[in-house]
């Protein structure tokens, strides 16, 4: 029986790793940590807590009963607290005595959220990195397949499929990049105390300050942190919440450009996202073939691009050194950020990773717009033969609006064979279809996407030949 609500990003999308990341046990794990952390560097920086009590703490930060902890959160009404007393209940009387000291709550549950966020922001670097591989091996294969370009989503001059695809990457690219600043700039909160002037250490360190910062250095480097921000009240600052939240946004505005384009060419057929054989498409019309894994990294990404402004309403709403409205949202709107910032990037890698090109339908779509492209090129070609540019760009525009007429009667464009008629071009129909090369249109399109890979292949070298095997 499942008679409880689920949270489909847990239940359908997001992957074990990052569920994982944002359970329980790694959350109240990684507070144990930072508990042994801090009594491990007042130990060393002379406070009464022995090596032995460090080494106590260190041995139970896995031995967890939730049911205890549950039971003391329920009586103290206070979440921090009541993880203090399950871990005392788990060691020595004199060992739980010596756990949290000078430290407040935000100590643990604010220096844990920037690891889990920090170790899920480079997870998704790595996702991240695979979709913009598989990209890059569709762009190089389809750098010279010619494909009719579109502004406005109306037809256009020619580019190439593989040009297409490298727009796409680019915007991943500098999501990788602003991504690569988040991670590179992220600070630990150390321990500050109660509104962040550490004066609860002051006591402790009879006022020696110099042993406070040694201290924090202590703790952010067992963590892997350089940097701690410089000033602070209770918490970190929120603007950090909403900086990260902006870069999964960024990523979730890329993916539903690109899924966006591929609905709209697979409702042409010229391109399609991958299609399991077994796979259904309708309940009521089993010959369709929606482009569903599409839609969903379009529907996941609206949702992710909107969590983005809990962030921004948070930071801008904290009263001086500490208000509390932060923290249920937060609970929510962070994890389920990555969550569904790791659902959508395993949904692109898969895409990306099966795509299909219905090359013989993009050539006809080319075929069909093709004598409308080269007109230019047959007046310059009139001109040199004796014409003039004027008189022939105005039978270019008579007939080029007959012939879109005809087309949206149903019958053929036969262009081609109205220009024929006028010696003005002096050129028979037959010389006319010569300059309908494709690849004469596509301007520096191939020259372009190598020259794009070529500088993007030090991004990617480090990315795994085999792409994730990612059961969507």
């Amino acid at each position: 029986m499942n008679d409880k609500y689920e949270s489909p990003l847990s239940q359908r999308y997001a992957s074990e790793y990052m569920l994982r990341l944002f359970s329980r046990d790694k959350r109240t794990v990684t507070w144990r940590r930072l508990w042994v952390a801090l009594a491990r560097a007042e130990h060393k920086l002379g406070l009464p807590i022995t090596k032995e009590q460090v080494a106590e703490l260190e041995a139970h930060v896995e031995d967890i009963d939730y049911a205890v902890s549950d039971e003391y959160e329920h009586k103290f009404r206070h979440d921090v607290m009541a993880h203090v007393h399950a871990y005392g209940d788990v060691v020595s009387p004199s060992t739980a005595g010596i756990i949290h000291l000078g430290a407040t709550s935000c100590y643990v549950t604010d220096n844990a959220d920037l690891i889990i966020y920090r170790e899920a922001l480079s997870y998704l670097r790595g996702e991240l990195l695979t979709a913009i591989k598989n990209l890059a091996v569709f762009a190089d294969k389809y750098k010279s397949t010619p494909t009719l370009g579109y502004t406005h989503y109306q037809p256009a001059q020619l580019v190439t499929v593989g040009k297409r695809a490298t727009l796409w990457i680019q915007d991943f690219v500098s999501d990788l990049e602003e991504l690569d600043f988040v991670i590179e700039n992220m600070k630990f909160l150390g321990c500050r105390g109660t509104t962040g002037t550490e004066a609860s250490f002051c006591e402790l360190f009879d006022g020696d300050t110099a042993k406070i910062d040694e201290m924090n250095r202590m703790i952010a480097a067992e963590f892997g942190f350089e940097h701690m921000f410089d000033v602070c009240g209770q918490t970190y600052p929120r603007k950090e919440d909403s900086r990260i939240l902006n870069v999964l946004s960024s990523i979730a505005q890329s993916a539903y450009r690109m899924a966006n384009d591929i609905r709209l060419l697979q409702h042409d057929r010229q391109v399609e996202e991958p299609f399991e054989k077994s796979q259904i498409g309708s309940s009521a019309m089993a010959y369709k073939r929606n482009p569903m894994r599409c839609e969903r990294i379009c529907s996941l990404s609206r949702y992710l691009i909107a969590d983005a402004q809990n962030a921004a309403m948070t930071a801008s709403v904290q009263w001086l050194e500490r208000t509390l409205d932060d923290s249920a949202n937060r609970r929510i709107s962070m994890p389920e950020g990555f969550l569904c910032a790791d659902a959508v990037l395993r949904l692109v890698s898969n895409v990306t990773d099966g795509m299909n090109v219905n090359e013989k339908i993009v050539e006809a779509e080319v075929k069909k717009y093709l004598p409308f492209i080269a007109t230019e090129n047959l007046m310059m070609e009139g001109v040199k033969r004796g014409g003039n540019r004027q008189e022939l760009h105005e039978i270019v525009r008579e007939c080029s609006m007959a012939a879109t007429a005809r087309m949206k009667n149903g019958e053929p464009c036969e262009l081609l064979s109205e220009l024929a008629k006028h010696k003005e071009f002096g050129m028979t129909k037959e010389e006319m279809e010569a300059v309908l090369d494709p690849s004469l249109y596509v301007g520096r399109c191939p020259e372009q996407v190598s020259a794009y890979l070529g500088r993007l292949a030090p991004v990617i070298s480090d990315v795994s030949a085999e792409s994730a095997d990612i059961d969507i």
